[in-house]
Order: C-alpha cells, then sequence, then structure tokens
C-alpha cells in the first residue's frame, strides 16, 4: 500500500452524487478506524503488516470497483490524470477483449498493462492516496513486499513454494493460502454493501467493473446522466461509443 502525496484535485463529487457517495466515504472512514484498532491488536500479538510507505509492488493488479467509488476518484483528478486514467482504461479493454481467460488477464494486467497511473513510480506514492477505492484500502501483507511483486510466485522452486504454503498456514491472520491478511478484507465489506445499497436507492440499478473505466466513465456526463436517470441501455451504449463496454469491465444491473 502506497503512501498520500496530496493532489490539487477536486475532492468532492457534485452535488447531485453525494446521495451515492457519502454512505462510501462514511464507510471508508469506518474502515480506517476498525482497521487500525485490528492492526494494533494483531501487532500486540506479534503480527507483522509488511505494507509500508512506498510498497507498491500490488499496484499492478486488476482492481474491482463499484461506481460509487468511482466517482470519489474521478471527482479528485485534474484533467490530465483523467486523461492517463481513460488511456490505461483503453489497455485494460484490450486485455480483456484478447485474453483468453481470467488468468490471462490478470496475469498480462500485471506484466504488460502494468501499474496505476496515479502511482508516483519514483516515489511508490499514490498520488489520490485519500480517494483510492477498497480494493487499494483493504490489502495489507503479512509477507515483506516481493511476495506482491508479479511473476514472484513464478520465479520460486518447488521447495520454495512448498515453504511459502507452509508459513502462510502457520501465520496468524492469513486465510491459511495467501499472504494477504483476511480479516482487514473481510473488515471491508460493509464498504461494498454501502455502495450497493446507495446505488439502487438512488438510481434503481447497480454499476460494477474496471477501476480505471469507471473511473472513465464517472467523468463522463452523458453516461452519468443515463445512470442518474436509470437508463442502463443508453448507459451501455454510450459505454460502448467510448470503447469502455466489455462484459469484464463494466457491468449495470
Amino acid at each position: 500500500m502506497s503512501e498520500r502525496r496530496p493532489s490539487p484535485g477536486q475532492s468532492r463529487p457534485p452535488p447531485a452524487q453525494a446521495a451515492v457517495t457519502a454512505p462510501v466515504q462514511a464507510a471508508y472512514q469506518r474502515y480506517a478506524q476498525q482497521t487500525g484498532k485490528w492492526i494494533k491488536g494483531y501487532a500486540a500479538r506479534g503480527g507483522t503488516v509488511h505494507c509500508g510507505a512506498g510498497c507498491f509492488l500490488c499496484c499492478d493488479m486488476p482492481i474491482r470497483v463499484s461506481l460509487a467509488e468511482a466517482l470519489i476518484t474521478a471527482a479528485a483528478l485534474g484533467p490530465e490524470e483523467l486523461r492517463r486514467m481513460a488511456a490505461h482504461a483503453r489497455a485494460v479493454q484490450e486485455n480483456a477483449r484478447t485474453a483468453p481467460d481470467e488468468e490471462t488477464f490478470v496475469e498480462r494486467h500485471r506484466q504488460q498493462v502494468s501499474f496505476c497511473p496515479l502511482l508516483d513510480r519514483q516515489t511508490g506514492a499514490c498520488t489520490q492516496y485519500d480517494a483510492r477505492p477498497t480494493r487499494c484500502r483493504d490489502t495489507f501483507s503479512a509477507f515483506p513486499a516481493r511476495y506482491c511483486g508479479a511473476g514472484y510466485w513464478e520465479s520460486l522452486t518447488r521447495r520454495e513454494k512448498a515453504e511459502y504454503r507452509r508459513e502462510v498456514a502457520r501465520t496468524p491472520g492469513t486465510d491459511g493460502e495467501l499472504h494477504f491478511i483476511a480479516p482487514l478484507e473481510h473488515l471491508s465489506e460493509p464498504v461494498w454493501t454501502a455502495a450497493s445499497r446507495s446505488m439502487r436507492q438512488a438510481w434503481g440499478c447497480e454499476v460494477w467493473g474496471d477501476f480505471w473505466t469507471l473511473t472513465t466513465l464517472a467523468a463522463d456526463a452523458p453516461f452519468m446522466e443515463h445512470i442518474q436517470a436509470g437508463k442502463a441501455r443508453a448507459a451501455l451504449k454510450r459505454a460502448a461509443t467510448l470503447g469502455l463496454a466489455h462484459p469484464v469491465t463494466l457491468e449495470i444491473g
């Protein structure tokens, strides 16, 4: 998880979207409080969270978000940041169109689409830390950062992989299979619930998908007008016009 770097971008979504974004932002705050308390207790029990400032090897992973979260991010971005997000979204679309399966999609996302454009590669800082989505907030590692890097697992020998599995199994806080800290992911579930409920109440539908795709669409006025009017078909048509309507990256229902 990378550290904070201030941005001069807008920090609040337009008032018309507040009914959707406000519950999510409140859930973010509750999650931060719960996370701090849990990590303090985890450390007291001898556990270690290896994520810290400048740690960014997980920032090339695909991220699934709600449109409610994407609205929060989009509102914080300036024109140049939105342009880079749109370029990244187009690369994600190409990967989604050509990947034969989910495993290939994830692998190519990490190796070819690569790091989020909101990441400052020189400092390892997220340039929009306060506006980052849930998946960026709840991913914590119980192992050193190298284990999160693309291709690291593939570089291990059979013996090293066996030792990894044994170490994960005896490390408190993991799910016994991967080195990520499971309870901190579970604690974020109310954020997903808040997003789902607020979208359903405000729009009569829910929108989920790829982070960069939805952030780009959140900044598109015609797309948002259709969504706010509950016109899912028209919204999909608008997304298709923009080249952002692949079912892997956009779901409206």
